[in-house]
């Protein structure tokens, strides 16, 4: 394979399971492989066998701090979970949004495979509140889209529709590539398409761990993978998203690599809060 554009694998109506190819990819099975050991350590922890519900309340916590940060709103942790005005100003609204969003993913698994447009709607209505009447659904031709850190150049509205379509079609029919994969793609595909005019960083990452959830990699929701994105740094994160745009095998498998490393190190928050509550400190 000389070369993927990922836009046309997921339209496609020949390839029966596109994704399949990307996980071939150079160092995209040993991406895949450390993620599967490192998330199965943290489910071995002992805290995890009686108190993993706090793991998983932490989880959501930091997760949505730390994808608040990346997009504009870095506050410390301890201010997210004091604070209760989140409406003041656009950092406290985007603080706000991605809380609201880390609760509600739980409640979406069960529509996300049948129906995952209406769960991009509901996550984009979810962040957004009712502001405006662009609210929950995909952003139409001329509509300005504010989204912070990334600069690519936009899909017109008639491409998004197209590819958030094939998008959802490879999510109903599924696929035999390992989640981290599956995370990547419909992490990587929103971003470029920011198919939203607000908060779509915000969503394109929900979007992600809810596949890492749905799929049973992280069925308890203790893994952050916001959290391994924010460590990694904006730059870092829109280098890597660059690759995936590139539509090359090595920018995806890089793409891929960088989502996997993200997992690892929303794993790493996760067992040292399991240590600080079997040490009675959390």
């Amino acid at each position: 394979m000389s070369r993927v554009r990922v836009a046309s694998l997921l339209m496609s109506t020949h390839a029966a399971d596109p994704l399949t190819a990307l996980a071939a990819l150079p160092g995209v099975p040993d991406a895949v492989d450390s993620v599967r050991k490192a998330v199965d350590r943290v489910y071995g922890h002992r805290v995890m066998r009686r108190r993993s519900n706090e793991v998983s309340s932490e989880a959501a916590l930091r997760g949505a701090r730390a994808s608040a940060a990346l997009s504009g709103a870095d506050w410390a942790l301890e201010e997210v979970r004091r604070r209760s005005d989140f409406g003041s100003d656009t950092e406290a609204r985007t603080v706000g949004a991605a809380l609201r969003l880390g609760a509600e993913t739980g409640q979406l698994l069960s529509i996300w495979r049948q129906s995952p447009l209406r769960v991009l709607a509901r996550l984009h209505l979810v962040a957004a509140g009712d502001a405006g009447d662009s609210v929950g659904r995909p952003r139409q031709s001329g509509e300005e889209v504010d989204e912070p850190l990334i600069e690519a150049p936009l899909p017109d509205a008639t491409e998004v529709a197209a590819r958030l379509e094939g998008l959802s079609q490879l999510i109903v029919t599924g696929s035999s590539a390992p989640a981290l994969v599956t995370g990547a793609v419909v992490h990587g595909e929103l971003l470029a398409l920011r198919p939203f005019t607000s908060y779509s960083g915000l969503v394109a990452r929900a979007a992600e761990r809810l596949v890492l959830i749905g799929s049973g990699l992280d069925p308890k929701a203790i893994c952050p993978s916001e959290v391994g994105h924010a460590e990694l740094g904006r730059a870092a994160y829109v280098a890597a998203f660059e690759g995936y745009l590139s539509g090359t095998p090595e920018g995806m498998a890089q793409w891929i690599a960088h989502c996997g490393k993200a997992v690892e190190l929303g794993v790493r928050e996760s067992t040292a809060v399991c240590e600080a509550l079997q040490r009675g400190a959390a």
